[in-house]
């Protein structure tokens, strides 16, 4: 899966353009969404969903009191006594209630840790307090939890159970005598000034220290907030402002699949979609009466592949208001849209498919997913370069979530593969001539350009110069998600092919691509290989090409060579490029980060290093 080249690709040379301003609309969910015959909704966003959310159930409330006496009469919470008895500050109370979010969120147990099949198991197990403590550390002391669980968490911004607090005017911890009685309503301003910086998350740290300067009207009390308290204040707000960052990322993310046109892209893209029918299609043993989890299903093509293998229930996911009203609309015009008001016996064996509107990580928010899970889980997750994007955290994390033990996972495995690539790769040989005239300096600077970016590009097989080398293989099955950053260290040598007549080659960069397996781990009738190679069918991926600063001269071990002459030129060329990649997910959402180091070493021996290239895709 992956946007358009030229989305990518200003002045068809780099990658990086912003992509189309999306607004979800806030859209309802069609009635569909609900889920299986037995399934039920959490309620979550049920109606609209108003008010604060309960921690364990759908229930929502007009205030934290009655949210909190709820959850101490009804599931056996008592949240003031745990307050109390473990002498949390404000920021602690943040940790539990993301931290008990969270663990409702996988049916355990926020106490005692034990694993339910059903959120209404969880509720129906929920006993006292029993805090276990490590060394005098709660479970949610980590400052992980000072991250919303939820967007938008109501309860979060309206927090007050230090109010009334007595032990300080300021409703905080603050340096003795630093705070004078007139200042009785501080804790009420400095509550509210948090909460504004974080409902905002623009410069934060600047807005924090100018928004919590505290002066007195009496002169009795002049400080900043940046003191003791300051660490955990500013933590809250950098966590909110990143989940804030996050989703207006991803907002645009899933606006830019709103359009039709990548979708006729993906869809024309035969060897994509032909690879996902015959893994689904042509594989019965593993398809027929299938629960089918559908991540990221756009138009729902995979999933009309698995209804129509015989899978009896599809889900499919997508975080597109308008994909999932469009995956809707296709799913019911080919008789497949599951309808939960249709009497069983009016059913349809085919009226399988599911669409709910939600990212994988909150499916279970919208709907109750079994005790059993899914058979198979299938994805067209793949970016630029394999992981640009990153759709893969959301893949393995529906996967440990929802997949049942030893279900299928398509594709299963996932490898990057890299290679040399000689002139013809660049767009030197157009402007050497332009309608019989010589404009390689334009040529010059363009490939000086490309060597700052990226460029997202079909390379012919006869462009490439050397020998291809195996970077990183994935077992999606078993693979964690922070084994998506790696390192990778490699050797190019000459191909047969690459010699050219004059005994020197210049490699002008590398470029990457990847294929993904449906491998007979699970497809065992028919398994297939989804290839993005430049010795295959071209695909809408295409290869991702990254360019030296400088050419490096190349030739076959027996070249000759003088050996004042620098490694890479013409006098000393290499026989080997000893290369180093590194691809890290950036610090920007769904952006990676990728580093090359280039050592070229001579036949007699001796080596030359070249300034590591930084690139961001």
């Amino acid at each position: 899966m992956a946007t358009r080249e030229h989305e990518l690709r200003p002045e068809q040379e780099r990658l990086g353009e912003d992509r189309e301003e999306y607004e979800d609309g806030e859209e309802e969910e069609e009635e569909g969404e609900e889920g299986w015959d037995d399934w039920e909704s959490d309620g979550d966003d049920a109606g609209g969903g108003g008010g604060l959310l309960c921690l364990f159930c759908s229930a929502r409330f007009d205030s934290e009191s009655s949210l909190f006496s709820h959850c101490a009469s009804e599931h056996r919470f008592d949240f003031y006594r745990v307050v109390k008895e473990t002498g949390m500050d404000f920021y602690g109370c943040i940790k539990l209630i993301n931290f008990v979010r969270s663990k409702v969120a996988e049916n355990k147990c926020w106490s005692c840790g034990q694993v339910f099949s059903s959120n209404s198991e969880l509720c129906g197990h929920l006993h006292a307090l029993e805090i276990p403590q490590l060394e005098g550390k709660v479970p949610w002391g980590d400052d992980v939890y000072l991250k919303p669980f939820l967007e938008d968490d109501s309860l979060l911004h309206s927090l007050s159970v230090f109010d009334d607090d007595d032990e300080d005017d300021c409703g905080m911890p603050m340096e003795k005598g630093g705070c004078s009685a007139g200042n009785g309503s501080l804790a009420e301003t400095c509550e509210s000034n948090l909460k504004s910086i974080i409902n905002d998350g623009s410069d934060v740290i600047d807005r924090f220290e100018r928004t919590c300067t505290i002066e007195s009207t009496d002169g009795e009390c002049s400080g900043s907030l940046a003191q003791e308290p300051s660490d955990k204040q500013l933590k809250i707000a950098r966590a909110s402002a990143a989940a804030r960052g996050i989703k207006s990322v991803d907002e645009s993310y899933f606006g830019s699949y709103s359009s039709f046109g990548i979708h006729r892209e993906m869809l024309g893209d035969k060897v994509r979609t032909e690879a996902y029918r015959d893994a689904l299609l042509g594989n019965p043993s593993l398809m027929n009466g299938a629960t089918v989890l559908d991540v990221g299903c756009g138009t729902g093509i995979l999933s009309l592949f698995a209804a129509k293998a015989g899978a009896s229930r599809v889900i499919a996911v997508d975080g597109s208001a308008k994909m999932v009203s469009v995956a809707t609309e296709v799913a019911k015009s080919n008789g497949f849209l599951y309808d939960e008001n249709m009497e069983m016996q009016q059913k349809r064996d085919t009226q399988v498919i599911t669409v709910v509107h939600t990212k994988a990580e909150e499916l279970n928010h919208k709907i109750q997913v079994p005790s059993n899970k899914f058979d198979v889980l299938v994805s067209e997750w793949m970016g630029y370069c394999l992981l640009y994007e990153s759709m893969l955290s959301s893949v393995l994390y529906a996967r440990d979530h929802f997949l049942k033990p030893g279900g299928a996972i398509l594709p299963d495995t996932a490898t990057i593969f890299g290679a040399g690539f000689g002139k013809g790769g660049t767009s030197l040989p157009f402007w050497e001539n332009v309608y019989g005239f010589d404009m390689s300096c334009i040529g010059k600077e363009v490939t000086g350009n490309s060597a700052r970016f990226p460029v997202v590009d079909i390379l012919a097989s006869e462009d490439i110069v050397t020998e291809t080398a195996v970077l990183n293989s994935f077992d999606l099955a078993t693979m964690k998600e922070n084994e998506m950053d790696f390192t990778s260290s490699f050797e190019l040598r000459l191909s047969e092919s690459g010699v050219s007549q004059s005994g020197v080659t210049w490699c002008y960069g590398i470029i990457l691509w990847f294929d993904t397996g449906f491998t007979n781990r699970f497809c065992k009738e028919k398994p297939v290989n989804l290839s993005t190679s430049p010795f295959s069918t071209p695909t809408h991926w295409s290869q991702t090409i990254f360019t030296f600063e400088e050419p490096i001269a190349m030739a076959k071990e027996e070249s000759a060579v003088v050996s004042s002459a620098s490694v890479g030129t013409d006098e000393c060329p290499a026989v080997m490029i000893r290369s180093r990649i590194s691809i890290v997910r950036a610090s920007e959402h769904r952006s990676i980060d990728i580093s090359i180091e280039t050592t070229g070493i001579s036949s007699d021996g001796r080596k030359r290093s070249w300034p590591v290239q930084i690139f961001n895709l």
